[in-house]
């Protein structure tokens, strides 16, 4: 079975990483939803994709500089606030998986922490492009299920990301998918592919028996 994994939620449909787009994507019966974690000022695990909230809200600055408080004053789109990890989770919480990237380093060690302490109890991959990350989560859970995310041009070699230990891998939609597919699954991982939202690449890459597909349009998949 191919898992069926939100994009922030669902953001073919919702603003990114709110609430309401997690909700979204439950109500279109995807499996998981992506959402990416950064870090205020002041400590707090948020979810936000972009180093500064320009783009996705009516504020201006970086999120590291910023308190919760003020993340917390900021318009994510359609009256929705930047919610924190653990509202998030609460939101998910019995309904769907999450698969949590972790977007700055040096913050993986807080987001399992809030993980493990929120009390979800479904499944949770921890996912950054910043593999070093992907150690520190282990520091906290040590059984955590890990994802190594590759970006286009990414050396494809296994064998380095079995030294980190990571239970699966995470490849960009591009022309050499499918060799890509094939390497990680002859190495032992199980593979998901990012972002792939028209429906003839859906289906090529259903084809190509990967484990997950994340879309910003999850109910095509």
């Amino acid at each position: 079975m191919i898992l069926r994994i939100g994009h922030r939620g669902a953001v073919g449909h919702a603003p990114e990483n709110t609430l309401l787009s997690i909700r979204k994507a439950i109500a279109l019966g995807v499996d998981m939803v992506e959402l990416d974690v950064r870090g205020t000022k002041d400590g707090h695990c948020v979810l936000l994709h972009d180093g500064r909230v320009d783009r996705t809200t009516n504020g201006r600055g970086a999120v590291a500089e910023m308190t919760l408080d003020e993340v917390r004053r900021l318009d994510a789109g359609e009256g929705e606030r930047i919610p924190t990890l653990g509202e998030a989770l609460e939101t998910a919480n019995g309904r769907v998986g999450v698969i949590l990237e972790i977007k700055s380093p040096g913050l993986a060690e807080a987001v399992a922490a809030a993980a493990r302490q929120s009390g979800f109890t479904g499944r949770i991959l921890y996912a950054s492009f910043l593999h070093q990350e992907l150690k520190g989560v282990r520091a906290v859970i040590p059984s955590a299920n890990t994802m190594a995310l590759l970006e286009r041009g990414s050396p494809l070699i296994p064998a380095i990301l079995g030294a980190l230990n990571v239970s699966w891998v995470g490849l960009p939609l591009d022309p050499r998918i499918q060799k890509n597919v094939e390497s990680f699954h002859a190495a032992g991982f199980p593979v998901f592919v990012y972002t792939v939202n028209d429906p003839a690449d859906i289906a090529w890459v259903k084809s190509l028996g990967v484990e997950g597909i994340i879309s910003d349009f999850p109910e095509r998949i």
